[in-house]
């Protein structure tokens, strides 16, 4: 993972002040014969150009050691601050970047990714394996998520290709390519790998699927070529699925709420809220 510069600079700069701080504290204890706390309260206020009020350098070397802490202290305390405070404004744009995918992300589920999962797992035939680790309920915490997340990366995301209706799947997809389209050119999604390289892969489903006249019609081999592309889509929404449940947990309740009640994976799952 590459390292964000601000915060590469930042600790650069936190380092650069310690030093001179330490060594600034150590030469007015020499030369001035101050006292460590002395001396070091001398180094702050130097730093920080409060000025002295109370104690300042009364020997030429201290004079001297008080123009160097000035001309390299100060600008290495300015350059904490400065790239701090960097750090703190380009946090908040990267959250506010996040808040606008996690959107995007939730309209995607909403208008395919949830429909998806129906028809994918539906085709799944070792789907018993895992459904009960995903039914998620209210009372789920961040271990539980952990923990699943960690149990689906070992399974194998199966689809039995003669379960699929093919000509309604290559109908659905195609009727939301626009849409997917639309998604992929949103430049939110630099932030997030994982769901850029989902809806790639559900693009890719849907151009294969289009360009067959007859889907219902295929030789095995080809069949098999579409099963993979489908496997490769189906391993992505889970992953992504589960990531977002948790973020919606975490942050709106209320569509969690409902993303419980609508759960691919809950045959028992209704919209309406029942006692």
């Amino acid at each position: 993972m590459r390292m964000d510069p601000i915060r590469v600079r930042l600790r650069v700069y936190l380092l650069f002040l310690v030093i001179v701080m330490i060594s600034s504290t150590i030469g007015f204890m020499i030369v001035e014969r101050l006292s460590p706390a002395d001396a070091f309260y001398f180094s702050i206020v130097t730093i920080a150009t409060v000025g002295y009020g109370d104690i300042h350098p009364a020997t030429n070397p201290g004079k001297v050691l008080a123009i160097l802490l000035i001309i390299t202290g100060v600008g290495t305390f300015l350059g904490v601050i400065a790239n701090a405070t960097e750090l703190m404004l380009s946090k908040r744009e990267q959250k506010a970047r996040l808040e606008k995918l996690a959107m995007v992300i939730g309209i995607f589920f909403s208008e395919v990714g949830t429909l998806l999962l129906t028809l994918f797992s539906d085709c799944d035939p070792d789907l018993e394996q895992i459904r009960q680790d995903l039914i998620i309920t209210g009372e789920w915490t961040d271990k539980d998520f952990k923990t699943v997340s960690k149990k689906l990366t070992s399974y194998d995301y199966e689809i039995d290709i003669q379960r699929v209706t093919l000509q309604e799947l290559s109908d659905f997809l195609v009727s939301k390519r626009n849409f997917l389209l639309r998604l992929l050119e949103n430049p939110a999604l630099l932030e997030h790998e994982t769901f850029t390289g989902l809806l790639h892969a559900v693009f890719h489903l849907t151009e294969e699927l289009d360009f067959r006249d007859d889907v219902e019609t295929l030789p095995d081999l080809d069949r098999a070529h579409l099963c993979g592309d489908m496997e490769r889509a189906y391993r992505l929404l889970v992953v992504q699925w589960i990531d977002y449940m948790r973020h919606l947990k975490d942050n709106y309740p209320y569509l969690f709420s409902l993303a419980m009640r609508t759960n691919p994976f809950d045959r028992k799952a209704s919209p309406v809220v029942r006692g």
